[in-house]
């Protein structure tokens, strides 16, 4: 049982603050890759801290998860945490989660995607976003592009 499910057992429903890493992996025309979620949103690869990792750990290992890719250089560009960052999933869990946000070009491997993480992995021009990606991401491409293009 993973340490959220654990945590969830005990308390319920109940705020439940977690730590996590998103990553913004771009390939050579610096597109970004973005998962399909099983929701039908998009998103970037990611997701939550484990007990005794650390958060690039966690975005290495979330990525190679989802992906199937390895992340060879990593780079931090913020935290993100405060009230707007709380959520009730459609489960009734509510959560406040503190977001670590990297980017990455240097990569290797064969993009696979994993049915149980997500629908799809697709590249996109970061001027051509798909419609239905969640506003956290958006907000997360937009921090990514007043910085760094």
């Amino acid at each position: 049982m993973s340490y959220v499910k654990h945590i969830r057992s005990m308390i319920g429903h109940q705020l439940l603050l977690l730590a996590g890493a998103n990553v913004i992996i771009l390939d050579k025309h610096q597109h970004v890759l973005l998962q399909l979620r099983t929701d039908g949103s998009w998103g970037l690869p990611g997701g939550l801290l484990e007990p005794g990792e650390s958060l690039e750990q966690t975005a290495i290992r979330e990525v190679k998860e989802e992906t199937n890719i390895d992340i060879h250089e990593l780079h931090h560009l913020n935290v993100f945490s405060g009230p707007e960052y709380t959520f009730t999933l459609k489960n009734k869990d509510v959560i406040n989660v503190i977001t670590s946000l990297y980017y990455s070009a240097d990569w290797s491997g064969e993009i696979i995607n994993d049915p149980e993480e997500g629908q799809a992995l697709e590249f996109f021009s970061l001027n051509n976003l798909p419609d239905t990606m969640d506003d956290e991401y958006l907000h997360y491409l937009r921090y990514y592009l007043e910085r760094k293009c």
